[in-house]
């Protein structure tokens, strides 16, 4: 049951991540990071970095 719950979860997250990461730059199968633990938040971390590096400019 858990397994599903986790497939749930990271179809839930993959799907966002393909439409937001060639917004800032990130190659869209960046997304597939999502299928490993913290993944999702590695992404967001990466995301946050590059949405500062754009503020800079």
């Amino acid at each position: 049951m858990e397994f599903l719950w986790w497939l749930i979860i990271t179809a839930l997250s993959i799907i966002p991540m393909l439409k937001l990461l060639p917004h800032f730059g990130i190659a869209k199968h960046w997304a597939a990071a999502c299928l490993i633990p913290f993944g999702a938040l590695a992404l967001l971390w990466w995301m946050a970095m590059k949405l500062q590096e754009l503020e800079k400019r």
